[in-house]
């Protein structure tokens, strides 16, 4: 009887398990769900359009709202999904702990981020409050502390009859990318394990699973130096209809398998990646675009109906007969939403003021935009370093380009043009090495991936770089003496193994400054103007072969 009670139990709870994962009695065998999947990601600050009137929160919400209206007219439903990476970049929103772009988060209504690691730019207190901020969950499934999880690992949204899981996953770089102190006692464990231990259980509870992730997209995989991303995530684990991602601030536009499609035009097609059967998506950066993607759940099959970039009033430079040039809209402008503009007006004007204030000017442009500082030397690396050898009295200066984040345009600079530069509050550090000490640290930097945040930039220093290894290094016209000593200057996060580099906050020698990054470049430009471009030509630090 005993045995027969048991078994007759066994049989209700698999009888109630499929009750609560099986979409049966939901949905009808003959019935179309028609689920639309809204994404960006990588927006770091810019909740306010730029200076040529492109993107912004504003014209976002324009476009999602009238994409919402049409999906439910269709008798459809939407998610709203972000792959990370809120904060960083612009400084109305750094000085102002991304509050307006929380804020405008909530009033655009997403259903879910991811946890990027630039969620970990500011000490845990700020993230605290953005989270309390935040309407709608920030998700990682593979961030720890003391054993627990951090964040939420993921949401069950039902849509309609659809039930959807969307999980959350951050890039393993994390440990190295942030301050060491903003992370301190946290792991970000392998997301392809915790992937591998979560999607069954999600298969089990939901008819669609998706991952939102801020680990990046890398072409067939090919991630470098640096952690593993959707792709390779893709292949290893099975199960995952979506991945909505972010972090190599990319558009997701295959031009044939396993290749990107680097020419991407905004408005043109895009075809998302495939791998393993997992659809893979990323909207660029900074809410360039609103991703859509368009689905129909019929007998358990998820179906991809059709996939779109929508650009958000991105321009076009236009050469004109004479010689001069315009900007054009790449497509049809999108009006800006007045309730979001009243919302964060008063966050915009307040930075401004804060901002426009000069500090000095050059005579021409120094470029430090992610493409060109994280692939070669550039002036501006070169003006950073010699900023901080100024300051510190330092032999030469190593910057990971990860530190750079914009460029300084040509003309009057403000204050403002210095902390989109700088915008982390790094202090300057220096070190003391012997020549046997610098060329041992040499040799890993220069190793670096060029495509990465770790890509260095130098000052002060002439360097032949063969296959990665550094075959000669002159200072101040003088090869590297083993037996001299050299004073090193670079930012606390890379002396504390910020973005791979060799740590060196044990060092007997290290010594914190306290100068933050901006006020030293910011008082270097202001005794230096007008800045004469051509004296940081980079030609003159390195030759690669």
């Amino acid at each position: 009887m005993k045995l027969i009670q048991s078994t007759a139990s066994g049989i209700l709870l698999v009888l109630l398990a499929g009750c609560s994962t099986q979409s049966v009695d939901r949905i009808a065998p003959d019935q179309a769900v028609r689920l639309t999947v809204l994404h960006t990601n990588d927006h770091h600050g810019r909740f306010w359009k730029n200076g040529d009137g492109e993107y912004g929160m504003a014209a976002r919400k324009t476009v999602i709202d009238t994409i919402r209206a049409e999906v439910a007219q269709a008798g459809g439903y939407t998610l709203l999904l972000d792959g990370g990476d809120v904060n960083t970049g612009v400084p109305e929103s750094d000085l102002q702990d991304a509050v307006p772009d929380i804020k405008g988060m909530n009033l655009l209504g997403y259903d879910a981020m991811a946890v990027g690691n630039h969620e970990f730019d500011k000490p845990s207190a700020v993230l605290a409050r953005q989270r309390e901020l935040a309407r709608f969950p920030m998700l990682s499934a593979n961030i720890y502390r003391q054993g627990q999880r951090l964040f939420e690992p993921y949401k069950i949204f039902s849509t309609g009859p659809l039930r959807v899981a969307v999980m959350g996953l951050t890039t393993e770089d994390t440990h190295k990318m942030a301050h060491p102190d903003h992370v301190k006692g946290i792991e970000f464990r392998s997301v392809i394990a915790e992937a591998s231990r979560l999607v069954p259980e999600l298969r089990a509870k939901a008819d669609v699973v998706i991952a939102a992730t801020h680990m990046g997209h890398y072409q067939n995989g090919e991630h470098g130096t640096q952690a593993m991303g959707d792709v390779e995530m893709a292949r290893a684990v099975s199960g995952i209809d979506l991945v909505v991602g972010g972090h190599t601030q990319n558009p997701a536009c295959m031009k044939a398998e396993n290749v990107i499609d680097q020419a991407h035009v905004p408005g043109a097609p895009c075809q998302p990646d495939r791998q393993n059967g997992t659809w893979i998506v990323q909207a660029h950066e900074w809410g360039k675009y609103v991703g859509r993607a368009d689905f129909e759940y019929r007998q358990g099959a998820f179906t991809l109906v059709r996939y779109a970039l929508i650009p958000v009033n991105l321009k076009q430079r236009v050469a004109q007969a004479n010689g001069a040039s315009t900007l054009r809209l790449h497509t049809a402008e999108i009006a800006e939403n007045p309730e979001m503009l009243t919302l964060l007006w008063p966050y915009q004007n307040f930075g401004q003021q804060m901002l426009l204030v000069d500090v000095g000017s050059t005579d021409a442009a120094l470029p430090g935009d992610r493409a060109t500082v994280r692939s070669r030397q550039t002036t501006l690396g070169r003006m950073v370093g010699q900023a901080m050898m100024a300051r510190t009295r330092a032999d030469l200066a190593v910057i990971n380009s990860g530190g750079i984040r914009d460029s300084l345009p040509a003309g009057r600079l403000t204050y403002k043009d210095v902390l989109k530069v700088h915008p982390f509050g790094n202090t300057i550090v220096t070190v003391e090495l012997s020549g046997t000490e610098l060329m041992a640290y040499l040799a890993v930097v220069a190793k670096m991936t060029p495509g990465a945040g770790a890509f260095p930039q130098f000052a002060g220093i002439e360097l032949v770089i063969d296959s990665g290894k550094v075959t000669q290094a002159r200072i101040q016209g003088a090869a590297v003496d083993p037996a001299r000593t050299y004073r090193m200057a670079v930012n606390n996060f890379v002396a504390s193994g910020g973005d791979g580099y060799p740590r060196l906050t044990q060092h007997r020698s290290f010594a914190d400054s306290g100068f933050v990054d901006a006020e030293v470049l910011r008082a270097f430009i202001g005794a230096n103007s007008p800045i004469k471009v051509a004296e940081f030509a980079p030609e003159q630090v390195v030759h690669r072969r």
